[in-house]
């Protein structure tokens, strides 16, 4: 796929500012895929069809073109020149963002040197936003209806009165 990139993630839950950075990604390139991480040593609060749903939903309301979501349980780089796309898109939110993303870059361009990472920064209005910050002001009874696109913040709210209701038998 020529003019692809491909923005990889855990996406638990796709944020406000997730989705800005789909949007910046498509003004940069032609087509993007989102890589929804299926990653063991994490316990996510969706499930990944969740999670590639709630980013489906949140692009269509968007009226974002050219993207597509899929999930993928192997490495980057391999995930990569199986979709024949090379370029991967992070986001950097602060400096504390930025080693992280560096080390992560590096090695995968050792593993691999025809992967380029490129690094693009949200709006300045999306910078605080994080999935565990969503995750964790939502679950203490905050509002983040203003943070999330529309769909995950419905099933933010269903997900977490679920699981308030198995702790409450």
């Amino acid at each position: 796929m020529k003019n692809a990139a491909i923005y990889p993630g855990t996406f638990d839950p796709v944020t406000n500012g997730h989705m800005d950075l789909i949007s910046r990604t498509l003004s940069v390139f032609d087509n993007v895929i989102v890589a929804v991480a299926v990653n063991p040593g994490k316990t996510p609060l969706f499930s990944t069809a969740e999670r590639v749903d709630l980013i489906k939903k949140s692009v269509a309301l968007n009226g974002l073109k050219n993207v597509r979501v899929e999930s993928f349980d192997t490495l980057l780089v391999d995930y990569c020149v199986n979709k024949g796309v090379y370029t991967v898109v992070r986001g950097l939110r602060a400096v504390s963002d930025f080693e992280y993303e560096l080390q992560l870059s590096q090695m995968n361009r050792k593993i691999n040197t025809r992967v380029e990472t490129v690094f693009m920064m949200p709006s300045e209005e999306y910078n605080f936003i994080s999935s565990r910050i969503i995750k964790e002001v939502s679950a203490l009874g905050g509002r983040v209806a203003d943070l999330v696109p529309p769909p995950v913040a419905r099933a933010l709210k269903a997900k977490l009165a679920s699981l308030r209701g198995r702790k409450g038998k």
